[in-house]
This record gives structure tokens, C-alpha cells and sequence, in this order.
């Protein structure tokens, strides 16, 4: 794969994950539950959008998830290597946490944050490619 393919797959990803922040984000404010993710008690997009995982630091967490992703959809049309790497590192981190304290303190899976979750790490990987072992640079 050619570099320009990587940055644009990592631009397309990105956008993947401003639609899902969105969706995660929307359902923060609605008064209604998300109906896709309403799989059962311990499979559900709830703690996230009103349960004890919605707010870090006072903010939605899925307004993070869209503001990260904002800036890696930039950095990839930019070409930015180090704000990529720098907002999919600090993604990653996040989102490990997340998924941490979704399984082990509440015992819930949100399928939507799984999607978002598997799709920065992917961006994470991109970038450590891109970064560090990408030849064509």
C-alpha cells in the first residue's frame, strides 16, 4: 500500500467514527435509548449514553470520541504525522480505559463503543505504521 492509500483509509475510518461519536452523542441528550444497541442487560449502549460512564471531566464522553476523531480525519488530510500519531495514542488510551471500567466495573458492553473502539486502533496502527515503517515516506 502506497502512503497517500494509508492516510486516505485513515481519513475514511475517522469519518466511520464521527458518524458513531454522533450516533453515541445524540443519545446522550435524546431522552429515548439508543434501539440498536438494546441487546439485553449487559449488552447495551446505556452506561455510555446515561449510565455512570456518560461524563468524563464534566463532558459527554462521546463528545471526546468526536472531537478525537475530528482531529485524526485533519491529521489525515493534513499528512500531519505528528498529530496523528499524537491523537490516536491519547484515542487509544481512552478508549482502553473505557472498554477497562466498561467489562470490569460495570459488567456491560456497548456494541457501539466496540465498533469505535476496534476502529481506533486500527488508526492506531495505521499511524505507527506510517510513522515508524512506512518506506515510501
Amino acid at each position: 500500500m502506497t502512503t497517500k492509500t494509508l492516510w486516505n483509509l485513515s481519513y475514511f475510518l475517522s469519518i466511520i467514527g464521527i458518524g458513531l461519536a454522533i450516533y453515541l452523542l445524540y443519545y446522550y441528550f435524546a431522552s429515548s435509548q439508543p434501539q440498536v444497541c438494546n441487546l439485553g442487560s449487559t449488552i447495551n449502549c446505556q452506561a455510555v449514553t446515561k449510565g455512570d460512564l456518560r461524563n468524563f471531566l464534566g463532558l459527554p464522553v462521546a463528545l471526546y470520541g468526536l472531537m478525537g476523531y475530528i482531529f485524526i480525519a485533519y491529521a489525515s488530510l493534513a499528512r500531519n504525522q505528528k498529530l496523528h500519531l499524537a491523537m490516536t495514542s491519547f484515542g487509544l488510551i481512552f478508549c482502553l480505559r473505557l472498554t477497562y471500567l466498561e467489562i470490569f466495573q460495570l459488567k456491560v458492553i456497548c456494541p457501539v463503543c466496540l465498533i469505535c473502539q476496534s476502529i481506533m486502533f486500527l488508526v492506531f496502527a495505521l499511524s505507527i505504521y506510517i510513522s515508524y515503517f512506512d518506506k515510501s515516506k
